[in-house]
């Protein structure tokens, strides 16, 4: 696969430390690397490593909403203020769908995040998921519930506390019996307030002041169900796999996850946790993650017999990740 060589080269060559790409298509697999685990050393990424892999998250937080929904125990028009009452100020009006699939109007609580030093700062800090919901909550909505779509991080912390209250059980006690334990995960972790990677793992940055800062520790409590996770490009694979060919959940609850709305980007359209992008041969499923230094892909066929899962160790937060329909076409079209 001398092409998905030369793109993940590019992607390096654009600014990435390191990256690491797992691909799998009907003629087989393909897996590789580019790059540094570390700036400043010769040493490669291991394709096997693990890295942070921010909102695709997501899914796993969506998935287990849907297995609740599947036992009788959730519904997806359940209101927030049936498992939360009083927590969000409009409770009564959002419903769980639209929590899932980003029509809910909340205000998204990563756009008040502090600065570059702010986080660097306070890396080690732990976050209450329920604190960080009651401060987003207090922002007007930006619109009528299920008028329109915008993406928000408040939904899937609001979906965990659900996912709580609901189960009487731990978030991430219900994501590894219901998915990581069933489908032999041992590579992907609901980490906590536990701050470092598993080894091996390539190493990300942010930049302050025109200096690199070595961001791989810290304390990722601020996305809990919304983004902490970490998996590696396999897990991932297996995942998702399992996933769309209905292993974890039912065949209404999958074509619930695959009913989608429209997003501001013709070619995007968001499911319940799940992300659609149109290429013009293929259609894929999946979702995008960002953490800070930590850039992730997954996307699948509906049959998952072709699946691409990329990651990239990234040197600044400053400089916005490569298009999710850039990277899926560049990538796919090498891999193909």
């Amino acid at each position: 696969m001398q092409r998905l060589q030369k793109f993940l080269d590019s992607l390096v060559a654009s600014g990435s430390a390191g990256a690491l790409l797992h691909y799998r298509g009907p003629d087989g697999s393909w897996i590789g690397t580019s790059g540094v685990t570390e700036v400043g050393t010769a040493v490669p990424v291991d394709p096997a490593g693990s890295f942070r892999i921010g909102s695709v998250t997501k899914t796993f937080t969506a998935t287990v909403v849907l297995q609740l929904v599947g036992e009788g125990i959730l519904a997806l028009d359940d209101s927030v203020d049936r498992w939360l009452p009083g927590v969000i100020p409009a409770g009564d009006s959002i419903k769980l769908r639209q929590l899932l699939n980003h029509t809910s109007g909340l205000h998204n609580y990563t756009d008040d995040l502090p600065d570059t030093a702010g986080i660097i700062r306070d890396r080690f800090v732990h976050w209450d998921p329920r604190a960080t919901v009651d401060s987003a909550a207090v922002q007007p909505l930006l619109f009528e519930p299920g008028a329109t779509h915008s993406y928000s991080n408040t939904n899937y912390l609001v979906l965990g506390l659900i996912i709580e209250a609901a189960t009487g059980k731990s978030f991430a006690s219900e994501v590894e019996s219901r998915i990581l334990h069933p489908l032999d995960l041992q590579g992907t972790l609901v980490p906590g307030d536990a701050t470092t990677l598993p080894e091996p793992h390539a190493r990300g940055y942010l930049t302050l002041d025109d200096q690199l800062v070595d961001i791989s520790d810290f304390n990722a409590s601020q996305a809990w169900s919304a983004g902490e996770f970490v998996s590696t490009a396999s897990d991932l694979n297996r995942f998702y796999e399992a996933l769309l060919t209905g292993k974890l959940l039912g065949p209404p609850e999958l074509q619930a996850m695959q009913t989608t709305v429209p997003t501001d980007e013709d070619f995007h359209r968001s499911g319940l946790g799940l992300s659609r992008i149109a290429l013009p041969n293929l259609t894929f499923w999946g979702h995008a993650g960002g953490i800070f230094g930590y850039r992730t892909w997954s996307y699948h066929a509906a049959d998952a017999i072709h699946q691409l899962t990329l990651s990239l160790t990234t040197t600044t937060d400053d400089t916005p990740p490569p298009p999710t329909y850039e990277i899926l076409a560049d990538a796919f079209t090498a891999g193909l």
